[in-house]
C-alpha cells in the first residue's frame, strides 16, 4: 500500500554532530570535507537523534531543523518496523582513530533498561574505511578470565597481554555484540552502525589524561558486570556476495535484530540510465557515501553528493535515481 503522503516523503541531506575525543585525528576534515572547526575531530554522528548529539537537516523544506524534531512531526518517515519508535532506533557514525581508543564494553538492552534509566544497550558493527599497514583492534580476551583475574591484571598493568588483538585492513567488517570487550586501534578509520545508545563502560585507558590533565574516568565495576569474560574466537570476515544490476553492485555486510547494512557500488559511467533506488514502507534508510561523488534525483529535483555525505530516505519515499561513481553504505533500521 502506498503512503498517501508519499509525494511529501523526499530524501534530505544530514549535517552531523561532532566529537573531539582526545584519540581523534583530522581525516574526517581532510578526507571527508566535514569542515568542522574542532581539533581533534574524532567522530561525526551522521545519522543521530541521540540527545548527546543530534544530526541536523541540511537540505529541503526542513533545512536547519534537527532530525529528532522532524521525525517527531513526521513519525511516518520511520516506517512501520516494530523497532521504529520516536526517533531513530540506530546511530550512524564516522570514526577517525588516530590513537587507540579505550578498552571498553557496552551493556545489552536488558541491563541498560534496568540499570541505566530505560536506555537501549549497544550492539554495533564497524566497516573499515581505511587502516594503516600494522593496524589492530581489540576483540575480546585471548583466554578465559574471571572478574578477579581482570582486576588483578588492571592493578598490575598487565591487562593488555590478555586482550585478543586482530589485524585490520580496509574493507573489513566486524560485528561487536554487546558484552564483547573491544577497542579500535590507532590508524583505523571506520563507519560505525549501532543501536541508538551512548553507553560505554571503560575498562582500561592506558593511564591517559584528558586535555585538563585528569585521568579519564573508568567504569570497572559496571564493565565487569556486563563483559563476556570467556575467550573469544578471532572474528572471521563474513561471506559476501556481490549482486549486479546495470550500473550497480550490492552486497550484504551485516544483518542483526537492530540493523541491516549493505555496501552499494555505483558506476553509471557507461550506462544510459541511472540506478533506481526503491524506498521501503517498513523502514527508513540512511545512505552514507564513503567514496566518490555523483548526483541524486527525485521528482524534478537534483542534488550533487560527495564523499562523506549522509542522506536520510524516509519510509515510502519518492523514487530516487542515482548517477555517478561512488560507494555507499545502505543502512536500514
Amino acid at each position: 500500500m502506498t503512503n498517501k503522503n508519499s509525494n511529501l516523503n523526499k530524501p534530505f541531506f544530514l549535517k552531523p554532530a561532532a566529537k573531539d575525543y582526545l584519540w581523534g585525528g583530522s581525516r574526517l576534515n581532510d578526507d571527508y570535507s566535514k569542515e568542522i572547526d574542532i581539533s581533534p575531530l574524532a567522530e561525526t554522528w551522521e545519522g543521530s537523534t541521540h540527545p548527546d548529539g543530534v544530526s541536523m537537516v541540511a537540505s529541503g523544506e526542513y533545512e536547519g531543523q534537527n532530525l529528532l524534531e522532524v521525525l517527531k512531526a513526521h513519525p511516518e518517515y520511520l516506517g512501520t518496523h516494530p523497532k521504529n519508535r520516536e526517533g531513530l532506533p540506530i546511530l550512524v557514525k564516522l570514526i577517525d582513530a588516530k590513537l587507540d581508543l579505550s578498552v571498553q564494553v557496552h551493556p545489552n538492552d536488558e541491563y541498560a533498561y534496568k540499570y541505566e534509566n530505560g536506555q537501549q544497550g549497544k550492539t554495533e558493527m564497524w566497516y573499515v574505511l581505511d587502516a594503516d599497514p600494522n593496524a589492530e583492534l581489540v576483540y575480546g580476551f585471548n583466554k578465559d578470565m574471571t572478574k578477579d583475574k581482570v582486576r588483578d591484571a588492571l592493578s598490575n598493568g598487565k591487562i593488555e597481554k590478555y586482550l585478543q588483538k586482530v589485524k585490520v585492513k580496509k574493507d573489513d567488517v566486524f560485528y561487536i555484540e554487546a558484552g564483547i570487550v573491544h577497542a579500535i586501534g590507532g590508524g583505523i578509520l571506520v563507519a560505525e552502525i549501532q543501536e541508538n545508545s551512548n553507553l560505554t563502560y571503560r575498562l582500561y585507558d592506558y593511564d591517559r589524561e584528558d586535555k585538563n590533565g585528569r585521568k579519564r574516568e573508568l567504569h570497572i565495576d559496571k564493565a565487569l558486570e556486563v563483559a563476556n569474560l570467556k575467550s573469544s574466537k578471532e572474528p572471521r570476515q563474513p561471506l559476501r556476495v556481490l549482486r549486479y544490476i546495470p550500473g550497480c553492485a550490492k552486497e550484504l555486510l551485516c544483518r542483526c535484530e537492530y540493523f541491516e547494512v549493505y555496501r552499494m557500488l555505483i558506476n553509471t559511467e557507461r550506462c544510459r540510465s541511472m540506478v533506481d533506488f526503491k524506498s521501503d514502507e517498513l523502514s527508513f534508510r540512511i545512505l552514507l557515501c564513503t567514496d566518490g561523488c555523483g548526483s541524486i534525483r527525485y521528482n524534478d529535483e537534483s542534488y550533487d553528493f560527495f564523499k562523506g555525505d549522509c542522506i536520510f530516505v524516509p519510509a515510502s519515499s519518492v523514487d530516487i535515481k542515482i548517477h555517478g561513481q561512488a560507494q555507499f553504505l545502505d543502512i536500514r533500521g
